[in-house]
């Protein structure tokens, strides 16, 4: 679990990605509009790649105040041989405009560095401001309109 000022990640495990996957809270407490088509193609794409465990996994994103889950945030996978690492997010929609995801895309970047990532990408689907403001925020920069990178200083 990663923690910041506001949140909890939770890395996915198969019983909560099944849970997303169906649209089934069970033991947790989900935002109303939670989960969303994202979220849900997320957790059947983490338990189609046989649910792997570690760090380069999907997490929910959990707001500590209220309890509530309101999105995801994760890794497209481990690092490629020349240490890329994508990343991508997705809150439920009474949960933006809060800074949620940007809070959550810079702690994943924080561990992506620590780990070893060389470079994270992100990919935006078609002209997604909000977005990319998420991504400027979390210090990546620009390469084309669809895609955004962020190495180390």
């Amino acid at each position: 679990m990663i923690e910041t000022e506001r949140l909890l990640l939770r890395p996915l495990t198969p019983i909560l990605a099944a849970r997303i996957a169906d649209g089934a809270p069970r033991e947790q407490r989900w935002a109303d509009d939670y989960p969303f088509e994202g979220d849900q193609a997320a957790a059947r794409g983490y338990l189609g790649a046989g649910a792997p465990a570690g760090p380069w996994v999907p997490y929910t994103i959990e707001v500590r105040a209220s309890g509530l889950v309101v999105g995801g945030v994760g890794f497209h996978g481990a690092p490629d041989e020349s240490g890329t690492v994508e990343i991508g997010y997705g809150l439920a929609e009474s949960a933006r405009g809060q800074g949620y995801a940007a809070e959550a895309a810079a702690a994943l970047v924080a561990l992506a560095f620590r780990l070893g990532a060389r470079q994270i990408v992100a990919t935006l689907e078609h002209d997604n401001q909000p977005s990319a403001n998420v991504l400027r925020r979390a210090g990546f920069t620009e390469q084309s309109p669809l895609r955004w990178v962020l190495a180390p200083a």
